[in-house]
């Protein structure tokens, strides 16, 4: 991993495959409350799984990637960890982000040495004219500018890079700093929600928890596969949101 393509390549191995077969990420973890002046509170658990397919990316490059990726993630209740579908008299609206889909051109990627382990970090902040602008949403936009912070960490065995496969074993943990969501209708209140999760990716989807699969099927099933072609813009819960609820 010694240039950019190189290191791209092993984060690719590590996050989906290289032969364009389907890889599904499954991951849970909690969400806390944080606001000035109160106490944390860990709100819900979180539960959620990615199917993703990497395919070349021949305008970029040879050594650029496209990632087709469809996910679904759903707030527990904290205590029995049962699905969510009402939380204080709000309608739970759960993640679909169809799609999800990231474009990779070589860079060099931050890594970790742990020993018999390699760690690949992404720090994504994020900043861009929320979909949900206060005039129009003043009960469910926290502001104009939606605002926040994604933590990555990929985690492979330094054996299985060195070896040919084009799919490596992994583990992964991600974090976010984030607004309110809007169906939780705080509108401008100080403070928001800290995402703490940690999952792995699976052999095959038929790996993720029968229920989770279930409540996929039973909802959205498309959300089972990867997308097959390249479409944007991506999903977020915030357009999602505003396509449940177009404004008036």
């Amino acid at each position: 991993m010694t240039t950019p393509a190189q290191s791209l390549r092993s984060l690719a191995r590590t996050r989906a495959s290289l032969d364009g077969e389907e890889v599904t990420y499954w991951w849970s973890g909690s969400v806390f409350a944080w606001a000035p002046d109160e106490p944390y509170e860990r709100l819900f658990g979180f539960e959620g799984v990615n199917v993703a397919r990497l395919v070349h990316d021949a305008e970029d490059g040879p050594d650029s990637y496209r990632l087709l990726t469809r996910e679904a993630a759903f707030y527990l209740d904290p205590v029995t960890g049962d699905i969510l579908e009402t939380w204080r008299d709000q309608p739970v609206v759960h993640v679909w982000n169809d799609p999800a889909n990231q474009k990779w051109r070589p860079f060099p990627v931050p890594t970790t040495d742990l020993d018999d382990q390699v760690c690949f970090s992404l720090e994504i902040p994020l900043a861009y004219p929320s979909p949900l602008p206060t005039a129009q949403y003043p009960r469910h936009s926290a502001g104009d500018t939606y605002r926040a912070l994604e933590l990555f960490q990929f985690f492979a065995r330094r054996e299985d890079l060195a070896g040919p496969d084009p799919s490596v074993p992994a583990t992964m943990s991600w974090t976010r700093m984030s607004p309110w969501v809007p169906w939780m209708a705080r509108g401008g209140r100080p403070g928001g929600l800290t995402y703490h999760c940690r999952g792995r990716k699976l052999g095959s989807y038929t790996e993720v928890p029968e229920r989770t699969r279930a409540h996929i099927a039973g909802h959205h099933p498309r959300f089972a596969r990867a997308p097959e072609r390249w479409s944007e813009p991506n999903e977020t819960s915030w357009t999602y949101f505003r396509a449940l609820n177009p404004p008036v």
